[in-house]
């Protein structure tokens, strides 16, 4: 955790700020990975990225440690990617990106089975901080998990399951 200034006068708000920015640098890329991964689609990815991070700044409860910040960051980055899905199905208007074999099959996997993967396998995040992402329980994720892979192997070649492909996302 950041040291408080002890010449400011708000030492632990100038904290957070500092705390944020330097997440900033560090997470972006990630997290706007993760979310091209749910939603399909650059420029939505970026901007579900840069509403997480201006919504976290902009909270009243301003994160304790990068821990933390990160975990609400995600969770954020999820639940924006979940809604944007859901007004994409009722709008019946998707621009989806076609960068990779893998996009087109996670597109075929149900939304759930979709963030789990893309969380544990691409985010390298354990079960339990899937769990707390998308706010399921760890056995549900595990169950997510086992479902969506066992749908992937069936759609996705063997020779291609060696390497994680590239997703055109750097």
């Amino acid at each position: 955790m950041l040291q408080a200034d002890a010449s400011s006068p708000f030492p632990a708000t100038r904290d957070a700020d500092r705390l944020i920015a330097e997440l900033y640098a560090r997470e972006y890329r990630p997290l706007t990975r993760l979310a091209v991964l749910l939603v399909l689609d650059l420029e939505t990815a970026e901007e579900i990225v840069g509403d997480a991070f201006a919504a976290l700044h902009g909270s009243r409860r301003r994160p304790r440690d990068s821990e933390q910040a990160l975990s609400c960051l995600r969770r954020a980055v999820v639940s924006n990617s979940r809604s944007v899905r859901q007004h994409r199905i009722k709008a019946n208007g998707s621009a989806l990106l076609e960068c990779s074999e893998i996009v087109a099959a996670l597109r075929g996997l149900p939304q759930r089975q979709r963030e789990a993967i893309v969380l544990r396998y691409y985010g390298n995040l354990s079960e339990a901080e899937v769990a707390a992402a998308m706010g399921a329980r760890r056995g549900m994720v595990k169950s997510y998990l086992a479902r969506g892979m066992s749908s992937l192997r069936a759609v996705w070649p063997s020779e291609a399951r060696s390497a994680p492909p590239d997703l055109g996302v750097s």
